[in-house]
């Protein structure tokens, strides 16, 4: 299997090619995203999985676990195969008790830069997103020292590409004004669709839009509409939510999540579904407002 023969194969952003079916790593560390997991060949084994089936953008970030996330990537894939995109994120730490505190001075995210490329073993990082909001929603205020931080670093060759997480529309036109951005990993889902207008706006200027908690949060997506349309289908609730994600917009790009090799693959069976009109009109009424047809 190639990227090309991946649930809606791939999306170009700059000078950025990603497949839109990517692996989100953060369930590789142990449970609550902290400390190791239960089973690390397993983890290991989901990885290697992921780039035999095609899939050539992982997401990460050294503050999963802390650190664990991206010392199991190395271990699985480095030296890494031509092609393959490791996207991370800075601008957050763990604390002793599990929480997730920010990490944004300028200081704390070049540390975190230099913590990722070590801890993956690059000399240089594909994407890097600045993390700004909280778990699930953005906090308004400028972000223009911390994005310079690593915009300068950008221009140092140690980011190729700079990318936002949790942002609303005002922090992306400022961080623009500042250096190129190729993608926004903001929470999205189908029941969570705070994001529209900026899921449209991004795809006009050719940005990536990559939902996180793409099944509704910790737990997956409840809706009873989503329920009755899976078992209408013949599928799962979990394979109708990711395959309306890839037919939302052609900038949608997906990082589902598991620490389960047959999870995954199950995952990708799933987003291969072609959801008809009839039903993306009923579905597209569980968020409370209508989207284009």
């Amino acid at each position: 299997m190639t990227g090309n023969q991946l649930p809606g194969g791939t999306y170009r952003a700059g000078d950025l090619t990603l497949t839109r079916f990517g692996y989100g790593a953060m369930q590789l560390a142990g449970p609550g995203v902290f400390g190791p997991p239960k089973d690390r060949d397993a983890a290991i084994a989901v990885l290697r999985t992921a780039v035999d089936l095609g899939i050539r953008h992982i997401d990460t970030a050294d503050f999963y676990g802390p650190y664990i996330t991206n010392e199991i990537i190395r271990e699985a894939l480095h030296p890494y195969p031509d092609g393959l995109h490791i996207v991370t994120k800075v601008g957050a730490r763990r604390d002793e008790q599990g929480g997730w505190p920010h990490a944004r001075t300028p200081a704390e995210l070049v540390q975190q830069v230099h913590d990722n490329l070590q801890r993956l073993g690059l000399e240089a990082l594909d994407v890097v997103n600045l993390r700004v909001g909280g778990l699930d929603s953005p906090e308004p205020g400028s972000i223009a020292e911390q994005f310079g931080a690593l915009a300068e670093l950008r221009d140092q060759g140690l980011i190729r590409h700079l990318g936002l997480s949790t942002v609303d529309a005002e922090q992306l036109a400022e961080a623009q004004s500042i250096a190129p951005v190729v993608c926004v990993q903001n929470f999205y889902n189908l029941a969570n669709r705070q994001d529209d207008a900026l899921v449209d706006s991004t795809a006009r200027q050719g940005i990536a839009y990559v939902p996180y908690w793409p099944l509704g949060g910790m737990s997956p997506l409840q809706s009873d509409a989503l329920t009755k349309v899976a078992a209408r289908l013949d599928s799962t609730p979990m394979s109708v939510a990711l395959a309306w994600l890839l037919q939302r917009s052609p900038n949608m790009l997906l990082i589902p999540g598991t620490s389960s090799a047959q999870h995954l693959r199950e995952n990708i069976r799933g987003a291969a579904l072609e959801l008809p009109q009839d039903i993306l009109t009923e579905l597209n009424a569980v968020g409370g407002k209508g989207l284009p047809s």
